[in-house]
């Protein structure tokens, strides 16, 4: 049988374990040429093709339930549950998504773009089932970075409690997330992965002591103690740890080997109530280049499949907005003992694993939990250490309620750096970063800003790490700046909430904020061309805001229009109305930025057209509001 054959995973049962090995290398073949053309992630998927495989042939898919953490490694999933013909598109715009999503298809259970949440829908699931009176099986597989975040570990201390649920977890465990995993947990694992497999203990021993004389076939209460402490004395340090949280344990077992999984996996199901099977994997299986070097290709730009290396874009770019941040930090932190990077497993995706290198005494990376490193920074900073927290826009999200309780309601001085703010292209709406200018502005004490451009980000840097009136947070894109002359030293603190005007016209007021502020720019030279001349301010700030700068522009020009690439409920915008709404300064206002859509994968160019935040359709939209509405004349 050949892959391209297979539209649905039962059509598995029964195959032979070399048509298996067979379909194992078709998957990877597809998936290498694939990422290497669009880009994607790569080793995650690589390293679970086995796993797939033998964990589909034990299922009985039109009935039984599979939640996958995060979906990096679900793209054999994908392959084999009739998206082949299709795979192709993989992360372009209407194609085949990067994540699992259920609207794409029926075996897409559950959608997750974010970290350990698996277990706990598994776990919902599997309770819906049993409320049913139902007997399908429920499996969330999950990888041991996934592990280290707290929901994860509240689901596992849940489900232990629930004898009577059966539930099957799999641990994928490769020793890494996007780079080497952190903390007391993985170190733990990491130990488990050298131990002798332990998987069938429990059941070989049972069946040596059914054989003394007098036993048979039942156990007395006495000898299965012994049992249970026997099994106890060999199941490695972690597996105990799950065992006395009420799962079954097994493994660790090979999980490249199709014979030991599936024979695995035929004996958890077997097992009533929570099972954990621990499978021992290597991220990027198959692909010599990302085995040696899985940091890199957890997910890779389109490369070269022979050489590994990324096919060089057609003319240099600027440095990337993540590069100059780090590049900048790690220069003010060399002065500064009392500056602390911290990250949340995204040392790599933030450049912080260059700040790393020069200063290891100073960067913490607290693996998959934001909400942790948040409370952390909070209590770095009532120490007096100037705690700088990088985490992507998306997954700041996760760290709500730190950020209200134990920064703002403390006042206590957090930098929140949000890398990757705004539109982020192929990963889709779970990683859109189109939401912190809104989540953040309510709350007291905080004060919100964002760079035109990379030049203005290195001031913004130090503005930050010198701000000590409370938590102070900046957002800046994805992607490269804009190749204006950067310094290397004596950079100047912006005052806080000082805009500055960029242009000036008579016929409409302008306020673009961060990434927006050239596009304003360029919509502006447009509309020049149509006789209408704009001032733009760039705002810099969004809380506070330079009321007394726009405030009486608004006033004399009559028109205003707001730019952002945030959502439009409740962010820039809406700030500025508002404010001019409780000045008294009643204009027409034309509020530019996300509408109240989930932004899908594509290229950020794509998602830009199709919001209407190109500056053609934005000097088009204003040109359009002149003849819609009259400026008011004060």
């Amino acid at each position: 049988m050949h892959l391209s054959e297979i539209t649905h995973p039962n059509q598995l049962h029964g195959l032979s374990i070399q048509q298996l090995k067979q379909i194992a290398l078709q998957i990877r073949e597809k998936h290498l040429e694939t990422v290497a053309a669009s880009g994607g992630h790569l080793g995650p998927g690589l390293g679970v093709v086995e796993l797939t495989l033998a964990l589909y042939q034990t299922l009985d898919l039109d009935r039984d339930k599979v939640t996958w953490d995060v979906g990096h490694q679900a793209y054999p999933h994908k392959l084999i549950t009739g998206r082949y013909d299709r795979f192709s598109t993989l992360r372009q715009k209407a194609g085949v998504a990067g994540y699992l999503k259920r609207s794409e298809s029926r075996f897409d259970h559950f959608g997750a773009g974010h970290a350990s949440t698996s277990i706990s829908a598994a776990l919902g699931m599997a309770l819906a089932r049993d409320a049913r009176g139902e007997k399908n099986k429920v499996v969330a597989v999950i990888g041991d970075g996934a592990l280290t975040g707290g929901m994860a570990l509240e689901a596992i201390n849940h489900a232990g409690h629930l004898p009577k649920t059966n539930l099957l977890v799999v641990l994928n465990d490769n020793n890494m997330s996007i780079s080497p995993n952190v903390g007391a947990i993985p170190r733990y694992l990491n130990k488990m992965r050298l131990s002798p497999p332990v998987q069938f203990f429990k059941d070989n021993l049972e069946e040596q002591i059914k054989h003394l004389p007098f036993v048979g076939e039942s156990l007395t209460p006495e000898l299965a103690r012994v049992k249970e402490g026997m099994k106890r004395l060999a199941v490695p340090k972690v597996g105990a740890v799950f065992e006395e949280l009420g799962f079954t344990y097994m493994g660790p077992v090979d999980g490249h080997n199709l014979e030991e999984l599936i024979a695995t996996f035929q004996q958890a199901h077997k097992h009533p109530g929570p099972v954990l099977v621990h499978v021992a994997t290597i991220k990027g299986k198959g692909y010599a280049i990302a085995e040696a070097d899985q940091v890199s290709y957890h997910a890779q730009n389109p490369f070269n499949i022979a050489t590994g290396k990324a096919i060089p874009a057609s003319k240099p770019k600027p440095p990337s907005y993540s590069k100059v941040f780090a590049h900048t930090l790690t220069k003010l932190a060399e002065n500064d003992p009392r500056i602390i990077a911290i990250t949340a497993a995204m040392g790599t995706g933030t450049g912080l694993d260059k700040f790393q290198a020069k200063l290891p005494n100073q960067y913490i990376d607290v693996g998959i939990a934001e909400q942790h490193a948040i409370t952390m920074a909070a209590g770095l900073a009532c120490e007096g250490m100037r705690p700088v927290a990088t985490i992507y826009s998306t997954f700041l999200q996760r760290a709500y309620d730190q950020i209200v309780h134990d920064v703002c309601i403390q006042k206590l001085p957090v930098f929140f750096c949000l890398d990757r703010a705004g539109i982020v292209g192929a990963d889709g709406p779970t990683h859109q970063g189109a939401y912190d200018i809104a989540y953040l502005r309510s709350i007291p004490n905080i004060v919100l800003m964002a760079p035109k451009d990379e030049a203005e980000l290195q001031r913004m840097i130090v503005t930050g790490v010198n701000y000590t009136e409370g938590a102070i947070a900046m957002r800046y894109p994805r992607g490269n700046g804009y190749g204006v002359p950067l310094m290397e030293e004596g950079w100047e603190p912006l005052p806080i909430g000082e805009a500055e005007i960029l242009r000036q016209g008579d016929d409409v007021l302008m306020l673009g904020y961060g990434s927006m502020v050239y596009p304003t720019m360029q919509a502006a030279e447009i509309l020049s061309e149509h006789g209408i001349e704009a001032t733009v301010i760039n705002a810099r700030f969004a809380k506070p805001l330079d009321t007394q700068l726009f405030a009486p522009l608004a006033q004399q020009i009559g028109r205003v229009v707001t730019l952002e690439e945030g959502c439009l409920m409740g962010g820039f915008g809406s700030a500025v109305a508002e404010a001019l709404l409780d000045l008294n300064v009643v204009v027409p206002i034309t509020r530019i930025g996300i509408p109240d859509v989930l932004v899908d994968h594509a290229t950020p160019e794509e998602s830009f057209i199709e919001l209407g935040l190109t500056p053609a359709q934005i000097a088009d939209r204003v040109l359009k509001s002149f003849s819609a509405q009259p400026a008011l004349v004060h």
